[in-house]
């Protein structure tokens, strides 16, 4: 897909801007934004050409892990990184917010896009939601997809988060076109995770986001990981920011798996290569 027929997409296909209904389909849980969205800098062309090329310079061991974590051939990925090149969406990421204060995170977005491309999830779950800049990508790969659904949980703590991004609006990233596979359910306690990761069937892909706290992420992974399915990925931000992910996997008889380096590390572990936790 080009950029021109991404954009046209984009533009054709418009969601309208909703109130939060907790019970709607997807799609029909996104609010317009949530409360006063932050004007986005204004970038020299220069400077709009260096972000987009961090955006997609990926690291080649991040796509080896994402091959060995799904299974997908060489050939596949070699024509995903290809799609990432022509995307229209990194442009549109700048234009709504993406730039300086996501700098360091920049590249792991694409990152996820493959990720999501080669597992083909039915459902995602990610928590500690914010503007979406990760939200946008693993949209963006669920339309190419042509299926699955993403219920995102927030908004997440700022703490932890670069300087100036909790200035931004949650979901203030995610354009209106990309949001009819998704549902942003406002509520980001212990309580709403269990009900959303122990009803509606097994979950593909799970990303941790929920910031620093030791016991939240404890609290998380331990209860995703009963709800993954047999091919399931379970992600986890900001690994380093205790020693939870590394206790996760030393349960499972690994060491601390990791996806991306960053920083922030990422890490990423296959339910087909563990043990359950």
């Amino acid at each position: 897909m080009t950029r021109n027929d991404y954009s046209s997409r984009m533009t054709r296909n418009p969601s309208p801007e909703l109130d939060l209904v907790p019970t709607a389909s997807p799609g029909a849980t996104v609010p317009s934004g949530v409360g006063l969205p932050r004007s986005p800098l204004l970038l020299t062309p220069a400077a709009r050409k260096g972000m987009r090329h961090r955006m997609l310079l990926l690291r080649q061991a991040g796509v080896d892990r994402v091959q060995q974590l799904t299974g997908a051939s060489s050939t596949d990925l070699k024509v995903w990184r290809h799609e990432l090149q022509e995307s229209a969406l990194p442009d549109l990421l700048l234009q709504r917010g993406a730039g300086l204060a996501f700098a360091r995170e920049l590249p792991q977005g694409p990152l996820l896009y493959l990720l999501v491309r080669a597992l083909r999830p039915r459902k995602i779950v990610e928590t500690g939601v914010g503007p979406g800049y990760s939200t946008a990508w693993l949209l963006a790969a669920l339309n190419d997809n042509g299926g699955g659904e993403l219920v995102s949980i927030g908004p997440g703590p700022i703490a932890g988060r670069p300087s100036g991004v909790h200035d931004y609006s949650v979901g203030q990233f995610v354009h209106p076109s990309l949001r009819a596979r998704w549902t942003l359910v406002l509520g980001n306690t212990e309580e709403r995770v269990r009900q959303i990761l122990n009803g509606g069937g097994p979950i593909d892909l799970f990303f941790y986001d929920n910031g620093p706290s030791a016991d939240r992420a404890r609290f998380e992974l331990r209860t995703a990981w009963g709800s993954l399915s047999e091919r399931a990925v379970l992600l986890a931000h900001h690994v380093d920011a205790n020693p939870v992910w590394a206790e996760f996997c030393t349960a499972q008889g690994s060491a601390a798996q990791i996806l991306d380096p960053g920083p922030p590390p990422m890490g990423a572990v296959s339910v087909r290569s563990g043990a359950r936790f």
